[in-house]
């Protein structure tokens, strides 16, 4: 059945890589890795940089709990199917466990499993007072009716049960879900924990409607976050955004909202690609319009303002920026080889292969790394976190200036370790985290 006025962020299609690389597999290895593999290699040789414990080392490399529950829900039609659902914890060194949970056909233990060590470290480096979480069912939101994925939400979140909680793991919205899906979980966790000081527990989740507890500035943060970190690098490098083209892939919330605050800034967007098609427009196309197509149709294919063209065409298009905001592994090696661009910004977790990080430093592309570039999402999940548990609500300038001051902090942070020991914006972003998280470590000790 097809969900109804749900609108979750669309699915879209990746490539699937197989390998049987170990997770120390060198970065300059041109063979293609899974997500799960890729981010242990990334930790690998970030710490290479970096003086880290060896129980700090063994610590990151696994999560701390993996949760997996199976719940029956009924459907509209009256039968009852099964569900798999995930919660993986991967560190609360720095404060509770924080993480989206995802509603896609290709979820699995290994994706989430790497999912939440990247949000430990995203946190870390963000100086967010968080740690690493990440969760998801195995579904396809589109083939459900709302009804069935409110009642796919709350049984999930119910037999979470004690897992989650204000104070002990924070979910939000990521690839499939919303922020009604968001609300729903709340209103389950309240419902099943709290019988007093509901209010103090609406912090349960983030990512939630303005109306039932949410942010200001939340639906755009992540977006608005990547576009913060195009204006540190075209201040860094001299580029003027007005007239700067760019393409995106992905046009979610991440990839619309980074269309629509960039094209505030005078860039100009010349391709997209999502699950339904791609397409280009040398002279630009209008991100509103496109949106609102892509609402209404499900997808950006048969958009008036733009010539629809392949797949392999769409990264190929001549531009100075290109920002997948999809899901992993999109950037393979042979679309690495293709790209006509000076900067890859990661506005999704993991886009980019182990070959293709390889062939896009020796063409001399620059990277700004998913932990850095899409952190704006879990900065004002903090936000958002902060005013439920203070009972405020906190005008939209408030949030976008308190986030700019974080990203570019960070953001610079990142750039003079990586000037300072030459290496890769990834490795940098990486280094400056874990050596937060293992000065932790080596304060705090391993208890008993």
């Amino acid at each position: 059945m097809q969900s109804d006025n749900l609108n979750p962020e669309p699915v879209v299609e990746r490539v699937t890589q197989q390998t049987s690389q170990t997770p120390e597999t060198s970065l300059s290895d041109a063979h293609e890795s899974s997500f799960f593999l890729t981010h242990r290699a990334q930790l690998e040789h970030a710490m290479g940089f970096i003086d880290v414990a060896a129980h700090v080392r063994m610590i990151l490399f696994e999560p701390r709990n993996e949760l997996i529950v199976n719940f029956p829900v009924r459907l509209d039609s009256g039968e009852y199917q099964l569900f798999t659902g995930y919660r993986i914890q991967h560190n609360n060194m720095l404060g509770p466990y924080k993480g989206g949970v995802r509603f896609h056909p290709e979820v699995t233990l290994d994706e989430v499993k790497a999912l939440a060590s990247v949000m430990t470290v995203k946190c870390a480096l963000l100086q967010v007072p968080f740690g690493g979480a990440k969760g998801g069912i195995s579904l396809v939101p589109g083939d459900y009716s709302r009804d069935e994925l409110e009642r796919i939400s709350r049984r999930f979140v119910h037999d979470l049960g004690n897992n989650i909680g204000p104070e002990y793991d924070i979910p939000a919205p990521d690839v499939g879900t919303n922020s009604q899906i968001m609300v729903w979980m709340m209103d389950t966790y309240l419902n099943t924990h709290s019988r007093k000081d509901k209010n103090a527990h609406k912090g349960v989740v983030t990512g939630k409607t303005l109306a039932s507890g949410g942010s200001r500035g939340r639906n755009k943060a992540t977006g608005q976050g990547v576009t913060y970190c195009v204006q540190e690098w075209a201040s860094e490098n001299g580029v003027r955004l007005d007239g700067c083209r760019y393409i995106v892939q992905g046009f979610g919330n991440v990839g619309s909202q980074c269309a629509l605050l960039l094209e505030k800034l005078g860039a100009k967007l010349v391709g997209v690609q999502d699950h339904s098609g791609s397409i280009q427009n040398p002279t630009g196309i209008a991100a509103a319009g496109l949106a609102a197509h892509a609402t209404e149709h499900g997808g950006i294919a048969g958009f008036a303002g733009a010539e629809a063209i392949s797949d392999d065409a769409f990264w190929a298009l001549d531009c100075e920026i290109c920002i997948p905001a999809a899901l992993e592994d999109q950037i393979n090696a042979e679309v690495a080889r293709k790209l006509r661009c000076r900067l890859v910004v990661e506005g999704a977790n993991g886009p980019t292969t182990l070959g293709a990080e390889a062939v896009l430093k020796q063409r001399g592309i620059e990277v700004i790394p998913d932990l850095m570039a899409n952190a704006g999402g879990v900065v004002v999940s903090y936000f958002e976190w902060l005013q439920n548990k203070r009972t405020e609500s906190w005008p939209l300038e408030k949030v976008d200036t308190r986030l700019w001051s974080m990203m570019r902090a960070a953001y610079r942070e990142m750039r003079a370790f990586a000037l300072e020991k030459g290496v890769d914006n990834r490795t940098a972003a990486l280094a400056v985290a874990i050596q937060r998280i293992n000065q932790v470590y080596l304060e705090r000790g391993i208890f008993p």
